[in-house]
């Protein structure tokens, strides 16, 4: 096992624990969250261990609670092949009455009947995600998004990641296994994943045995219409179109597969109060919960990428949201886009708990600057900020060299450039 980069987890983690008797970290196969749990534990538990689950799953049925037994926080990993654990946990934190007891791990939403309790007030729940490019170093961190939100000055800043790097990064993505890995051993481990979820995860998930083919065609479909508000008609007109007949209620119950499994996660639209009754699209956006599996799904490499820039757009701005999404996770807020019936958007706006917020153009080139621009400033004059507030600031996420502010206060960073 490698050396440990540190993740922005490992603070929500800590902080978690304090304030809750135990911690579920929940996320994708591969993210990293035994690793992470792992640096936070006193005492291990692992329910996959070939050689002992047999004697776990009998414990579990017999007294869950001699699973418990160790040292504090206990980490129990992938907790759900034996869901008594979460009452039995429930109970004991009930009983012990302290913080910071248990750390559970799981790579996919149990179905609502698994758990009797939902653990309010004794569980607190953390996301765990692949690793953003700040955590990877593959940015160097030199503007952070809680100064831009504390104090907004001018920055300045350069970019480390060329373009080839950047069409490398996506295809390799955050799994913490491929960081400093040969880039065609990194694309052949998405490769991989994506052939998990198609022909294990997906129909483990919830017992129900699932078409490998329907899967990767509608895995496909998704990738194709990556940072779009594409409709679950939508893809399924477009999987059809690949001569893969598919009904709708099957669409839907595999969307809702990949999503308790964290392979899809979906960007909600935000909802704020406008200066005019413009109505708002509520759409979500289609998001990959890391691009890399959008281009190992289609089979192209970070080669091809260089050669379809249309293709490179859509795939780097899902990056983005990846990472925003890390980073407000870091600074407590929530990720979200916008749209109104008029076309006026935002491909992301960063939300923080006490109501400041910021939106965000996503530009790979600068020639789409002075557009993106007047677009941000556009629609900051449309929100009603008496009611919201003014946007802390407004901010054109790019692949291009500098970081800088422009001389309409819009800033320009590189995404190679940010950090929490």
């Amino acid at each position: 096992m490698g050396e440990y980069l540190p993740r922005i987890a490992d603070q929500l983690l800590k902080k978690a624990l304090q304030a809750s008797g135990a911690v579920l970290i929940e996320g994708p196969k591969w993210c990293g969250k035994t690793r992470t749990a792992s640096q936070a534990a006193k005492s291990v538990l692992f329910m996959q261990d070939p050689d002992k689950q047999a004697s776990h799953l009998q414990a579990a049925s017999i007294k869950p609670s001699l699973l418990l037994e160790g040292d504090s926080p206990r980490l129990l990993d992938e907790w759900q092949i034996a869901p008594i654990l979460w009452d039995a946990v429930r109970f004991t934190v009930d009983q012990r009455d302290k913080t910071g007891q248990f750390i559970l791990t799981g790579s996919a939403v149990p179905a609502d009947n698994m758990t009797s309790h939902t653990g309010t007030g004794r569980i607190s729940r953390l996301r765990m995600r692949t690793m953003s490019l700040y955590e990877s170093k593959d940015s160097n961190g030199t503007i952070s998004i809680l100064d831009l939100f504390e104090n907004p000055n001018d920055l300045s800043g350069i970019n480390p990641v060329s373009i080839e790097k950047l069409a490398t990064l996506i295809a390799r993505g955050g799994w913490p296994a491929s960081i400093g890995s040969d880039p065609e051993i990194a694309e052949r481990r998405v490769q991989d994943y994506v052939d998990a979820v198609i022909h294990q995860d997906i129909s483990r998930v919830d017992n129900v045995e699932k078409s490998p083919d329907k899967v990767r065609a509608l895995m496909r479909s998704i990738a194709r219409n990556l940072s779009t508000e594409a409709s679950l008609t939508t893809l399924k007109k477009d999987m059809e179109g690949s001569d893969e007949s598919i009904s709708a209620p099957t669409v839907s119950s595999y969307m809702n597969a990949l999503s308790r499994i964290f392979v899809v996660e979906d960007l909600p639209a935000w909802n704020p109060s406008l200066r005019s009754k413009t109505p708002l699209r509520t759409s979500p956006k289609r998001h990959f919960t890391d691009p890399s599996i959008a281009i190992a799904v289609m089979g192209i490499s970070a080669k091809r990428l260089l050669k379809d820039f249309n293709t490179f757009g859509y795939m780097f701005e899902s990056l983005c949201i990846r990472d925003l999404r890390v980073y407000a996770d870091a600074l407590g807020g929530n990720l979200y886009h916008f749209r109104d019936k008029t076309g006026l958007e935002s491909d992301a706006v960063l939300v923080l708990r006490d109501g400041r917020w910021a939106a965000v153009e996503v530009k790979m080139g600068a020639n789409e600057f002075d557009l993106a621009a007047e677009n941000l400033l556009k629609f900051a004059n449309r929100i009603d900020t008496d009611k919201m507030g003014n946007p802390s600031f407004l901010m054109i996420l790019s692949a291009t060299e500098f970081a800088y502010k422009r001389e309409d206060g819009v800033y320009v960073v590189p995404l190679g450039c940010l950090k929490p």
